[in-house]
This record gives structure tokens, sequence and C-alpha cells, in this order.
């Protein structure tokens, strides 16, 4: 099942897709509940519900209260998060960090750079460290997915990007396990074993389901169904 994403994808718009997609879930036989919360994850800064950043969709979302919007369209509660930050979760817990103690740091590669900052299983929300200055430029406009693209860069050219990217980070929060996501986790081992860290890095195990899993968490943590 899949709804387009709509373009322009306004709040308005985006939330009368989110609610196509909850009447279809609803409809089915192994559908929670009626009226059982729902998660969403959006790809921007989301704090008491409100979205604080726009990098990388419609500027209109700025100060939305995605939750309150959300909530009234749908008619239950809504818990809404960081799209990175429920990647993390889920890898936290039942993916590749599973188990790991102290800091996990769980790096998106794609548009731009997502990541979720997990201590001791918990989390740190908003990190951004996409949007760490790095050589007087925006991380993400120099080491995402889509700059390998954009500049047809190989692998082995690509690699010395992401060293210095992780190389930074590496030396601002010394975390205990890099894990890697998005897309491009899937060719890991086209890049990964070039970089020359302290820190154990692995791809994400989750892939397309970390998002969903991430949600899944954080609804129920805020709902008292899991710890």
């Amino acid at each position: 099942f899949h709804v387009p994403t709509p373009h322009p994808a306004t709040p308005k718009s985006l939330a009368e897709a989110v609610v196509l997609v909850v009447a279809e879930l609803s409809a089915r036989p192994e559908s929670p509940e009626a009226g059982s919360p729902v998660g969403v994850t959006f790809p921007g800064i989301i704090q008491h519900g409100v979205v604080h950043s726009a990098a990388n969709v419609d500027r209109a979302w700025l100060d939305t209260d995605i939750d309150a919007l959300l909530t009234e369209r749908l008619g239950r509660p809504v818990e809404v998060n960081n799209d990175a930050d429920a990647a993390g979760l889920a890898e936290a817990r039942y993916g590749a960090g599973a188990g790991v103690a102290g800091t996990v740091l769980v790096i998106t590669l794609g548009t731009g750079i997502g990541s979720a900052f997990i201590f001791d299983g918990k989390l740190v929300p908003n990190a951004e460290l996409g949007h760490l200055e790095i050589d007087g430029h925006d991380a993400e406009t120099k080491a995402s997915a889509v700059t390998r693209e954009r500049d047809g860069l190989s692998w082995d050219e690509y690699s010395v990007l992401l060293q210095r990217y992780f190389s930074h980070v590496e030396f601002l929060f010394s975390p205990d396990l890099f894990i890697v996501g998005g897309g491009i986790s899937q060719r890991a081992d086209e890049y990964l074993p070039n970089l020359k860290l302290r820190t154990p890095i692995v791809p994400a195990v989750l892939r397309n389901d970390a998002g969903i899993i991430g949600a899944a968490i954080a609804t129920a943590r805020k709902h008292k169904h899991v710890k």
C-alpha cells in the first residue's frame, strides 16, 4: 500500500495523505482498536510537536504545530518525531545497536545527513549532526548520498568525504558505535572498509523499516505500552 507524496508537500496536502494512509490501515483486520495513537516521523526538528526546521521540505512547515494538525485531522492521539531519531531508536533497540551501552550515533545518508544520538538506550532528540560545519560548509552539502550522485564520485572519492565527516563527529562525541543508515547502507561494503576510525562503524540492519519501528517505539513509550 502506497500513497504518493503530494507536490508541493504543504502541511494541508501532507495531512490529507496521512489521513488516507491511516484510513486504509485502520480498515484492515489486524489494525489496532479504533482511536489508537498514531506514530509519525518528519524530516525536521520537532520540539513539543512544532516543526522548527525545513531544510529539505516545503518551508510552509516552519513553525507548524504538526502534532495539533494531525491530531485534529485524524481524531486520535499522534506522536511526531524526527525521522532520523525514530530510525535511531529502532536500530538501538532492535537493530545494529541492540545491547550496546554508552553512546550510539546513527547517521543516515540520503538527500541530506540525518542523525540520532542514543545514550544507554535513551534518545537525545534533534541532534542534527548533518548541519555541523566542516571546512566552511554544511556537512550534508559535502557528504550526503545525493552529493556522491550529483558529483559523479567513485566510492573511493566519496570515502574521503565520509572520512572527514566521521572523523570530525568522532572527535566531538567519542561514541561507542556508529551505525550508518539510509539507502546507501546497502552498499556499505563499498565504503565502510575505507574509513579509519577508533570507533566501530557498521551498517544499519532494519533499513526501510527502521523509521516505522522507531515511530511505534516512541508512540508506545509515550502512551505507556513499553519501557
